[in-house]
């Protein structure tokens, strides 16, 4: 039994029965097919899970059946080393880590140059700063971007999420004790419930909500004007928002995986911050394996860290990365053991596939989200997955990292046409870096 039916529904292993009840009521609305009409399949399956873990839990005997079985659980695949979720007690150790201005902030690059023009604008011309959503796959600095853009505008930020507002009342404290310029910042802000979105609406757009005073005929609305806040939303899930809700942030940006060589700067200054010394190579096979990931990065240099003070003379070599990643499970493109277990699944159970994701999940005896929030994602942009009309195949590459020879009909991935784009831009890019370089060479030699 792999499923934490806990965690599905959102309590800890100590709630009550009403507890229980209360919680599954609220996914349940937030997961009607009304408000989710642009990810049905999503909300559809887990729908399906969180009546499933109601079933368990909501009855005295087979949660405590349950209790029992779990206990003797080993640790799940949602704890791996590679994931991109935050993992408990990780929260103390990535805040020292993160950057404090945007000078500081590494990747991202076009992002971070959109955000300092519009703060700079905004402080130039005295206004608050637009409503910004903020969007992409977890672990790649949503949070840190809103810290940092407070201490740049100078202003206070809080922190809320979109499942712990549960009702308008929830957020009303967040807006009143707001300042002008002050950051409101909504974590997992696709999981807010609609009549809380929709009180947000007037909140945003005219910085007003009204009360409702009495019930009935005598009812009379109150409305509160509201200072001139901001509010910074984060979701992995941008498809999930509501059109009006997306519509009301001015500001839009997603943020991409990291490249190489900025996970390689993002590990050095970890480790300066840490008073660790790692060499040039050593931070390349950490960045290599890091899936793109600036938290999987630190996590990995945290491990790492450890195996070097015990079994090495605390420098953090090429080959010292390479003998502790390796006692994690970790392979040289930062695949793990849950990962080789999908591929080689498909390959021998399935002879490549296609293959269901049910089927895939149930032979795994894993959950199905785990493999398409988790697993999925870095297979598919790696091109080792394919997404097929009949189901899941693993590619020709695939079959080469795993060291057999591909079958003829194995499937070869192209690059994309938003690859192809990214790469000629950065060609560009780098093309008009060294002319500018010359052209300063240049004036620096007529100067003399």
């Amino acid at each position: 039994m792999s499923k934490d039916y806990y965690r599905i529904l959102g309590i800890n292993r100590g709630a009550t029965e009403d507890e229980i009840k209360k919680a599954y009521r609220k996914l349940a609305r937030e997961l009607h097919p009304d408000a989710n009409a642009e990810d049905n399949e999503w909300a559809e399956r887990k729908m399906k899970e969180i009546n499933e873990a109601y079933e368990v839990l909501g009855d005295k005997e087979k949660r405590e059946q349950y209790d029992q079985e779990s206990q003797s659980q080993p640790k799940t695949s949602k704890e791996r080393v590679v994931g991109a979720e935050a993992t408990t007690g990780e929260a103390d150790f990535d805040w020292g880590l993160r950057p404090k201005s945007l000078d500081e902030y590494v990747g991202q690059r076009e992002t971070v140059e959109r955000l300092h023009i519009a703060i700079l604008a905004s402080k130039q011309r005295g206004e608050t700063l637009d409503h910004l959503l903020v969007h992409g796959p977890p672990g790649l600095g949503k949070t840190t971007l809103a810290y940092i853009i407070a201490e740049e505008l100078d202003r206070e930020i809080s922190i809320t999420s979109g499942p712990a507002l549960e009702r308008p009342g929830d957020v009303m404290p967040f807006l009143t004790n707001a300042d002008d310029g002050d950051i409101i910042f909504i974590d997992e802000i696709h999981r807010l419930p609609r009549v809380v979105e929709e009180f947000l609406y007037s909140a945003m757009e005219d910085y007003m909500v009204n009360f409702t005073l009495d019930k009935g005929m005598y009812s009379k609305p109150l409305p509160f004007r509201l200072k001139k806040f901001t509010i910074i939303g984060a979701t992995t899930r941008p498809a999930m928002l509501t059109r009006p809700l997306r519509d009301r942030f001015g500001i839009q940006q997603h943020l991409d995986f990291y490249d190489e060589s900025d996970l390689v700067k993002i590990a050095r200054r970890s480790s300066r911050i840490l008073h660790t010394k790692i060499e040039t190579a050593g931070a390349h096979e950490l960045a290599r394996r890091a899936r793109g990931t600036p938290r999987i990065v630190n996590r990995l240099l945290r491990r790492v860290r450890d195996y070097a003070q015990v079994r090495a003379d605390g420098v953090i070599s090429k080959e010292v990365a390479e003998a502790a990643l390796k006692l994690e499970g970790i392979d040289e493109l930062g695949l793990d053991r849950l990962d080789h277990g999908v591929l080689n699944v498909i390959k021998d159970i399935y002879n490549g596939g296609p293959v269901g994701i049910e089927a895939l999940a149930a032979t795994l005896n894993e959950e199905v989200d785990t493999l398409v929030d988790v697993v999925e994602p870095y297979l598919l942009k790696i091109g080792f997955l394919a997404r097929t009309p009949s189901g899941r195949r693993i590619t020709r590459r695939a079959y080469e990292h795993l060291g057999e020879p591909p079958p003829p009909g194995a499937i070869t991935i192209q690059p994309s046409l938003l690859d192809e784009a990214f790469d000629a831009n950065e060609s560009l890019r780098q093309k008009a870096k060294a002319q500018r370089k010359g052209e300063i060479g240049a004036e620096k030699n007529e100067e003399k």
